[in-house]
């Protein structure tokens, strides 16, 4: 693909978790991380996307700024030593591997359970980010938009979202194999985003689970979910209590250090087992808090894509998925290809006009009003039509990858040069 789209990626498949919640960016972070990129290091069709699972910056640029990118991260981060994390990070110096990576991220494919439909979402708002930013060129934003007529493609042709092999659909299956052998176990979630709430929702829906309570700093986005879920809710000032009683902690805070602390849970006087489940990156739950006699941690890291039914589905539909994006990749490059002769297209109509406007000239001072606006009219038809079907060709041409004949021809017919054209 001729255009100057690169990428760099740190992800689950090459940084463990504690690299990966060091370099985590919340929606701050990554529009103060929009506006370095865009105005400090003079870069365009910016995409700064961080998930639990993954950091990634998409750019356009005619040289490899990865470099230059990682290091202003690690500036961000106050991370001083962001050299020594240069082996986790994948670079993808080319639009078709970058493209493709993109496609695969955001149809879920690259996920840490396949067919996660809260990418599709977090690549939406990332979008939105940049255009916030002014940071989406024209090729970001058609590649976007294709990305998510893809996705909707995905969602409608084939069985690749079918179930609910999900992170959070990920971490209820835990939780039941955790409780097994427990009687009516009690669980406590804390941190209502989008993983949390998800994990209310397949609570709720599980015939497992009847006691299910729920804490949130903001009461009001609670209030909601617990209403819709039919499940009883705390103040976050009244958490500990509900803790104590809890079997199962599911903890989804968004913050930067970890919230449950080991000296927090040492006061919660654990008598049997108590199972705390972590979906935060950065982690909520503090890694020494497993030293608390009774007490099991369960990370990200740690919930599994298991073989279920849904799963077996969805991956028996992948090659549908990626025939899909092929033919939506395929269509992207030829728009790329297109954009190139652009600016030809657009002399082409200035030569055009300025050759119409002379004649007009030439004829309009002995004609009635009425003979010069059908002049008018008939002299621009006539060149709308010789201008779309050179158009047509030019396009045409560039699909087969032979334009530079017809670029040639064109420029000289229109005096155009041809290194204008194409720059």
């Amino acid at each position: 693909m001729s255009h100057p789209f690169k990428a760099v990626s740190l992800s689950f498949k090459k940084a463990p978790l504690a690299i990966r919640e060091l370099l985590s960016l919340d929606e701050a972070a990554c529009r103060r991380f929009l506006h370095t990129l865009h105005h400090d290091l003079g870069l365009s069709d910016l995409l700064v996307l961080s998930t639990c699972n993954r950091t990634e910056v998409y750019y356009a640029a005619e040289e490899d700024r990865s470099r230059e990118i990682i290091l202003a991260l690690g500036h961000l981060k106050d991370r001083a030593d962001i050299g020594q994390f240069l082996p986790y990070f994948d670079l993808l110096p080319d639009a078709d591997a970058a493209v493709r990576h993109l496609f695969e991220v955001a149809m879920g494919l690259d996920a840490q359970v396949v067919g996660d439909l809260q990418i599709s979402n977090q690549v939406k708002t990332a979008y939105q980010w940049a255009a916030d930013a002014d940071a989406a060129g024209p090729f970001l934003h058609r590649l976007l938009h294709t990305v998510f007529f893809t996705n909707k493609r995905v969602q409608t042709e084939t069985s690749f979202r079918d179930g609910a092999a999900s992170i959070s659909y990920a971490a209820l299956e835990l939780v039941e194999e955790l409780t097994a052998d427990v009687a009516n176990p009690r669980v406590l979630v804390v941190g209502l985003g989008e993983i949390g709430a998800d994990v209310c929702r397949h609570l709720a829906a599980s015939k497992s689970f009847s006691d299910i309570t729920i804490c949130n700093r903001t009461r009001g986005k609670a209030e909601e979910l617990a209403e819709e879920c039919g499940m009883r809710l705390v103040d976050f000032e009244d958490l500990v209590p509900a803790l104590k009683e809890a079997d199962v902690i599911i903890s989804s805070i968004n913050r930067t250090e970890p919230f449950f602390t080991r000296e927090l849970v040492e006061h919660l006087d654990v008598l049997s087992f108590k199972f705390f489940v972590d979906l935060s990156v950065p982690r909520s739950i503090g890694s020494d808090v497993e030293q608390v006699p009774g007490v099991l941690v369960y990370n990200i890291d740690a919930i599994q894509s298991k073989a279920s039914a849904a799963l077996q589905t969805r991956l028996a539909a992948v090659p549908q998925v990626r025939a899909i994006i092929a033919e939506s990749i395929a269509g992207l490059q030829d728009w790329a290809k297109e954009m190139m002769v652009s600016p030809l297209i657009q002399k082409m109509k200035a030569s055009l006009e300025t050759m119409r406007q002379e004649e007009m000239d030439r004829y309009q001072k002995r004609a009635t009003p009425a003979e010069s606006k059908l002049l008018d009219e008939a002299t621009r038809s006539l060149m709308q039509k010789i201008l779309k079907q050179h158009v047509l060709n030019l396009k045409a041409a560039c699909r087969r990858d032979d334009g530079e004949q017809v670029l040639e021809l064109l420029g000289e017919l229109f005096d155009v040069e041809k290194q204008n054209a194409v720059a």
